[in-house]
């Protein structure tokens, strides 16, 4: 490069303007020494240490400025190093050069700008609506192509490859078939033709008054239920008629899932384009399930009218239109197999009544039906037996009911499985002994009862009966009632019988196993420091006898009377003056005063607790306040009597009845039923139990009972007003329970009650020992045949004899002490409520004049602890039922 061409050498001040601020300080004429050229450290920093010191250039930008801050007397901002102009150092302030210094380098893009560079802050965490618009074109378009993915895979159905429902074979406890039911009644597919209007409108009316004009899906419905089903709630079907013709045609996979969900709308939006309305109307009536194994319209016809669908009247239609709810709850036969209140005859007619009516009244209102043709059907129509199998005649309906229920009650099978069929039921009913039961029943039924003769008496006499071992709880045998075909309630499982006297049994259990309450001790102390009972504790007798609580404190009830408890007519036991007698003998006899007595002093909450560890449900159980609670006014089902008692013959182990063995199906073995014991009882307080009943059937109410050269032990049972009559009893093999009453189960009336029995087959009234007992014999005689002989275990003795009178002389009985036989120190017990609330309303049953009910029954025992809950019943009449036989109001037992 030439001389002339070379860039001049820069100052060393870091810039030209730092080097002419510089020179300007110095002397005219001098030039500045080089940095350092004086070897002082002072030097360097251009400070001057005397006269004639020359003045050193500016090390830097920094250095530049100070200077001039100090010689013009003020501060100046410093120029950008980043920018070119006057003042700037190029390149940075140790840049070489002068000029615009260049921008660093652009970073490399991210494809997914988040969190955001370039942003600080929370600007950085806010996406970019390029971000944001980017997600939701690329989610909308995942979903639009998932959804034409899944409208390409599915098909619409095929209404005649639906509903295809299968037998459920049953089979005896030998394996024998008993009964392949349950597919007996498929769908017959109709037109459109055959189909009436008012059918049509019915199900638009009430189910999708859109029908005509929607595209078939309710998207806020589809959202509601697959959100429910997402965090497990309830299962939610389809809302229009299209989404529910693809449900029932979806029968090969009826699983409550998002994903089934999902493929439900997809199947529906394609049926909505592919078919047209009156396809699918057709489609969904040919397909609904209306109960009684009827599957379509045309096999729901003739399932509850006996008639083609084309001659359905509107009606009829409406209440078809009611059935498609679930027949369980509209049926009007009702199916208290299933839930003994909830769907009982009684209830399901006035809930499909009211949906019938509200049908009809939505026609009229959407101009499907003319007002005065609607004013025609303000009752529900006549339907026929739910039973037209005559292979279900007999008992082999109520067997196959029993059964069922178990099945939906303890296992996983619904009823809607059973209904489509396909398993093979192993039940625990013997052939030979359901015979032996239903022709004892006959036997004495046939020789006694004369509707014909005795009208006022001997009509809607019922009987009902239940035979368990008490080694499984197997139910072995029952007894429903004529014909499950004609006489649809199961007299075995639910009726509102009261049980009267053959409650005793369990106060006996609970004064041996808690023993009575000291009246000197204070209630705490009392409840703890209890006397065990022996059989041969004294109890009054007498007849008409004021009921104490434990502390001596005679029972009065709301009207501030005292209440005197009667016994059986008006007879008193025991000797003269204080009538007091020994349990055995009082259970003898069957002496109401004495076990009155003993529950209260006991207490009325451990009563109830024996009863249910024997095996009652608490909600057959009624009136636990009142003192009457301990002679039976509870209703539980023959069923649950026989299994408590049987838990007395297994020497206190408790195991809950059960009607199936196993149950199978094409995917092999899905059910089998677990034996599980529990120890209700010690062993001595139930076997001194069983002694007691014992001396009942050896010399005492239950004599009838007796079987040549076997153990027996058993209770009598009557209730007040003579509406009921019981014997249960057992040997260590068997315990069955055989019930009777009068009830009048005509569906054309209501308000139907329990009817009294005197005069009934001839005699001056009915109790345990007469015909019950009676059956109860014949039956366990000829059931037991071959079987050997077993005697029940010797009891040990146990407890203490309370009420014992002391052998020095007793003071002269005074008026007082004969008004009151009871001894003061006999150990008596307060009910749960010192006193009757109003809403148990003890005035209403005359507690004055003794034997006074605690109130409504609920609906009792359940095929061994299979049914629902039951709830109470309502009370429109004397017999506090409302027609159903769940009721059953009793004025304590008798007997």
């Amino acid at each position: 490069m030439s001389e002339h061409r070379r860039k001049p050498p820069q100052p060393q001040g870091g810039g030209r303007a730092a080097a002419r601020r510089g020179q300007s300080s110095l002397p005219t004429g001098r030039r500045a020494a080089p940095r350092g050229v004086t070897g002082s450290p002072s030097d360097s920093y251009g400070s001057g240490s005397g006269p004639g010191a020359e003045e050193r250039p500016y090390g830097g930008r920094a250095e530049a400025r100070r200077a001039a801050q100090r010689s013009t007397g003020g501060r100046r901002r410093a120029a950008d190093p980043g920018r070119g102009g006057r003042g700037a150092v190029p390149g940075g302030p140790n840049g070489p050069g002068r000029g615009r210094g260049r921008p660093a380098p652009p970073g490399r893009k991210r494809l997914v700008d988040y969190p955001r560079a370039g942003k600080y802050g929370w600007r950085r965490w806010v996406p970019s609506w390029k971000l944001v618009s980017g997600l939701c074109i690329g989610f909308f378009g995942s979903l639009v192509a998932v959804a034409g993915i899944g409208y390409a895979m599915v098909g619409v159905p095929d209404i005649q490859k639906t509903a295809e429902a299968q037998n459920n074979v049953f089979y005896w406890a030998d394996g024998s078939e008993m009964v392949s039911t349950g597919g007996e009644t498929n769908r017959q597919i109709v037109n459109l033709s055959q189909i009436p209007k008012a059918m049509q409108y019915a199900v638009i009316s009430q189910e999708n008054k859109t029908f005509y004009s929607d595209n078939g899906i309710d998207l806020k419905g589809i959202g509601r239920a697959v959100f429910n089903m997402a965090r497990g709630g309830e299962t939610q079907g389809g809302s229009t008629i299209t989404q529910q013709y693809v449900k029932n045609a979806m029968l090969n996979d009826q699983s409550q899932t998002v994903s089934r969900k999902f493929q439900e709308i997809f199947v529906s939006v394609k049926v909505g384009a592919k078919l047209s309305k009156d396809e699918i109307m057709a489609g969904y009536l040919n397909s609904a399930y209306y109960g009684r194994g009827a599957y379509g319209i045309q096999a729901a016809a003739r399932a509850y009218f006996n008639k083609d669908a084309v001659d359905l009247n509107e009606g009829e239609c409406a209440f078809l239109a009611a059935t498609l709810k679930g027949a369980t709850y509209y049926d009007p036969a009702g199916s208290p197999s299933i839930d003994p209140v909830g769907a009982s005859a009684e209830a399901n007619k006035r809930r499909a009544k009211i949906q019938m009516q509200d049908t009809l009244d939505k026609m009229v209102e959407y101009d499907h039906l003319d007002a005065a043709t609607r004013a025609k059907y303000t009752e529900l129509p006549k339907t026929q037996s739910p039973r037209s199998n005559a292979a279900l005649s007999g008992q082999v309906g109520y067997l196959v009911d029993l059964a069922k229920a178990y099945l939906v009650n303890n296992t996983k099978i619904t009823e809607d499985d059973l209904q489509k069929g396909g398993y093979s039921i192993y039940t625990t009913f013997d052939k030979r002994k359901v015979k032996e039961l239903e022709d004892s029943v006959k036997k004495v039924q046939k020789a006694n009862i004369d509707p014909k003769k005795r009208p006022k008496t001997d009509t809607h006499v019922q009987f009902g009966g239940a035979s368990i071992s008490p080694k499984t709880g197997a139910i072995k045998a029952i007894y429903g009632g004529e014909d499950a075909t004609k006489h649809f309630t199961n007299n075995a499982d639910v009726t509102g019988a009261q049980v009267g006297s053959t409650f005793k049994p369990f106060v006996l259990a609970a004064a041996m196993t808690w023993g009575v309450r000291d009246p000197d001790l204070g209630p705490t102390q009392a409840q703890d420091e209890r006397t065990q009972v022996n059989p041969k504790s004294l109890f009054s007798g007498k007849n008409k006898l004021k009921i104490e609580d434990y502390t001596g404190e005679v029972w009065k009830n709301e009207k501030g009377k005292e209440w005197l408890q009667v016994n059986d007519g008006d007879e008193s036991y025991g000797t003269p003056p204080d009538y007091q007698i020994d349990l055995r003998e009082a259970m003898r006899e069957s002496v109401n005063s004495a076990f009155v007595q003993l529950g209260m002093d006991v207490g009325l909450d451990k009563v109830k607790e024996a009863s249910m560890n024997a095996g009652l449900k608490e909600d057959s159980l009624a009136g636990t306040n009142y003192p009457t609670f301990s002679i039976g006014t509870s209703d539980p089902s023959a069923i649950r009597m026989a299994g408590s008692y049987a838990t007395f013959a297994a020497s206190g182990k408790q195991r809950e009845p059960f009607s199936v063995e196993k149950v199978t199906s094409k995917d092999g073995t899905i059910f089998t039923h677990e034996t599980k014991t529990k120890e209700a009882f010690t062993e001595d307080v139930a076997d001194n139990v069983t002694d007691v009943l014992k001396t009942v059937v050896d010399d005492g109410t239950g004599t009838k009972a007796q079987l040549t050269g076997r153990d027996v032990a058993g209770k009598t049972g009557t209730t007040d007003g003579n509406k009921s009559a019981w014997f249960v009893g057992y040997t260590p093999q068997l315990s069955t329970s055989i019930t009777m009453f009068r009830y009048d189960d005509d569906e054309s009336k209501k308000n139907r009650t329990f009817l009294e029995m005197y005069g009934t087959g001839d005699q001056e009234s009915i109790h345990g020992a007469s015909f019950p007992a009676e059956i109860w014999h014949d039956y366990m005689d000829a059931a037991l045949k071959g079987e050997p002989a077993i005697d029940f275990p010797t009891p040990k003795p146990i407890g203490e004899i309370v009420n014992e009178p002391t052998p020095t002389p007793t003071p002269t009985i005074t008026e007082t002490q004969e008004e009151s036989p009871t001894p003061t120190p006999t150990p008596s017990q307060p009910s749960p409520s010192p006193t009757p609330t109003e809403s148990e309303n003890c005035g209403f049953f005359g507690c004055e004049d003794g034997g006074a009910d605690a109130g409504g029954a609920d609906a009792g025992g359940t095929d061994g602890g299979v049914t629902a809950s039951p709830t109470p019943t309502d009370t429109g009449d004397e017999g506090g039922n409302n027609g159903n036989g769940n009721g059953g109001l009793f004025v304590g037992g008798t007997g």
